[in-house]
C-alpha cells in the first residue's frame, strides 16, 4: 500500500508540536529575585511603582519607544526563488517566534515566504491565517524584505518539500552552514521552529539578521477585525469594572492546567526563584505589594477554576473570559472546541493591562514582556512567596524591564 507523502508530514508536524509542548511545561524557573541596589536604581529610573498603602501603587508607564532598526536596509531582496512553507502551532507566543525565524530564513535565502496555516493541538485542528491575523498587515509590512504569497503553487507539491527543524532565534551562520545548502538542492522547504530553554535576552552585538528579525517580531502580526474587537470589548469591559482604581487592571497569566502539570498548586516558603506560582501565593504576593482588595484581577484561565476561589478571596474582582466576553461572541471565541482564539485574547489583554503579572515562566511571559517593551508598558512584576507582612514592588520588576536585556531592546531605543 503507497504511503501519501502529505501523511507522512502530518506526523511530522503532530510529533513536533507534543515536542514544543513538552518544552513549554519544562521548569524553566523565573530568574532569581534582585539584589535590592538594582531594584532601586530601576526605580530612579522610573521603570517601578510605590510601596504598600500608597495610592500610587498604579505608575505610569514609561515613553514608547522607537524601532532602531531601519527598513531601508532591507529593500534590495533581489531575485527571487524557491519557496520556504512553515505553519503556526500552540498559540500566539510561539507565532511569534515561528513568523520571526521564517522571515529570517526566507529574506536569507531569498525564498518566497507562503503566507502559513495554523494547526492546534489535536490531530487535524487546522485554521487559515486569516481566521486569526490580519493578512493584509502581515504582507504590506514585510513588502521590500520578503516575497509573501498566500498559497502554495500547485506544483510544490509537498512531497518536494524537504522539511528543516531549526531552533528558535535562529542565526545567520547555521542558516548559512545547515539551511541553505539544502535549500539549494531541493529548491524549497518546509520549516518547522523548535524551542530550547527559553532565552528572549538581548545578545551583545546586533548581528545581521537583527533588523529583520525585529521587524517580523514586533510589526507584522495583528488581530484580524473580528478578534481585535472582541479584545477590545473585553479590555474596555475590565476597564469599567475597574472604576475605584481610574480603569486601570492587573492580567495575570494563571492557566490550571500549566500549573498542574508543573506541581505549583503547593504552596512554597522562602523567597526563592520558582517555574510558576499558584492562585493563592498570586493573590497574597499582590496584596503584600501593596494593591488593594478592590482592584481588578484579569486571569488567563477561560472558565472559573474552584482553584481561582484562594486569588478571589483576596481580590473579589477576579475575571476569566467566560466572565467578560459578549454573549453573542462566546459560541465562536470560546465554546468553539478549540482554544487557539483564547490563546490568542490572552495575548493581546496581557499585553495591554495596566500591569502584566505572570505566574508561570516561559515562552507566553517572554513575549508578552518584549510586546509591553514596545509599546513602553513596562510594569511588569514577577511573583515570588515574600516573608514578612509586606514588601515594595520595586523588588519584583521583571529582569527584562530593569535590566533593560530583553531582545526588544535591540530592537526599540
Amino acid at each position: 500500500m503507497a504511503i501519501d507523502p502529505r501523511q507522512v508530514l502530518a506526523g511530522v508536524l503532530t510529533v513536533t508540536m507534543f515536542v514544543m509542548l513538552g518544552h513549554m511545561i519544562k521548569r524553566e524557573h523565573f530568574d532569581s529575585v534582585q539584589p535590592i541596589h538594582e531594584t532601586r536604581r530601576a526605580s530612579e529610573h522610573g521603570l517601578v511603582s510605590v510601596t504598600k498603602g500608597s495610592d500610587r501603587t498604579w505608575k505610569k508607564d514609561g515613553l514608547t519607544l522607537k524601532p532602531c532598526w531601519n527598513k531601508q536596509m532591507l529593500e534590495d531582496v533581489g531575485e527571487v526563488q524557491g519557496y520556504v512553507t512553515f505553519s503556526l502551532t500552540n498559540g500566539p507566543e510561539y507565532h511569534v517566534s515561528q513568523i520571526t525565524d521564517a522571515v529570517v530564513v526566507a529574506r536569507h535565502l531569498r525564498a518566497t515566504l507562503v503566507l502559513p496555516d495554523i494547526r492546534g493541538s489535536k490531530p487535524g485542528d487546522k485554521r487559515n491565517f486569516e481566521d486569526i491575523y490580519d493578512v493584509g498587515k502581515f504582507i504590506t509590512s514585510l513588502d521590500g524584505v520578503v516575497k509573501v504569497v498566500k498559497t502554495q503553487p500547485s506544483d510544490v507539491l509537498s512531497h518536494n518539500l524537504a522539511v528543516v527543524r531549526v531552533p528558535n532565534r535562529v542565526t545567520e551562520n547555521l542558516i548559512a552552514e545547515n539551511i541553505e545548502p539544502i535549500f539549494r538542492t531541493k529548491g524549497n522547504l518546509r520549516l518547522v521552529t523548535y524551542f530550547p530553554p527559553v532565552n528572549m535576552k538581548k545578545k551583545g552585538e546586533r548581528t545581521k539578521t537583527d533588523s529583520t528579525a525585529c521587524l517580523a517580531m514586533f510589526s507584522t502580526l495583528e488581530p484580524q477585525k473580528e478578534v481585535l474587537e472582541v479584545v477590545n470589548s473585553m479590555i474596555d469591559r475590565l476597564r469599567t469594572l475597574s472604576q475605584k482604581s481610574n480603569g486601570q487592571f492587573v492580567a495575570v497569566d494563571l492557566r490550571v492546567d500549566v500549573l498542574e502539570k508543573n506541581s505549583c498548586h503547593k504552596n512554597g516558603g522562602a523567597l526563592v526563584s520558582k517555574s510558576c506560582y499558584n492562585p493563592q501565593e498570586v493573590g497574597l504576593f499582590l496584596r503584600k505589594i501593596g494593591f488593594k482588595k478592590d482592584t481588578t484581577v484579569y486571569v488567563t484561565q477561560s472558565k472559573w477554576d474552584s482553584s481561582l476561589d484562594a486569588l478571589k478571596e483576596f481580590f473579589p474582582r477576579t475575571y476569566t473570559k467566560e466572565a467578560i466576553m459578549p454573549m453573542d461572541k462566546k459560541d465562536k471565541f470560546l465554546n468553539s472546541g478549540t482554544s487557539e482564539f483564547e490563546k490568542v485574547i490572552d495575548f493581546y489583554i496581557s499585553s495591554e493591562s495596566d500591569i502584566f503579572v505572570p505566574a508561570i515562566s516561559g515562552l507566553f511571559y517572554a513575549n508578552v514582556a518584549g510586546k509591553r517593551i514596545a509599546s513602553g508598558r513596562n510594569q511588569i512584576l514577577v511573583p515570588a512567596n515574600i516573608p514578612g507582612s509586606s514588601a515594595t514592588s520595586a523588588d519584583f520588576i521583571s529582569h527584562y524591564v530593569s535590566k533593560k536585556n530583553h531582545f526588544a531592546y535591540s530592537c526599540f531605543c
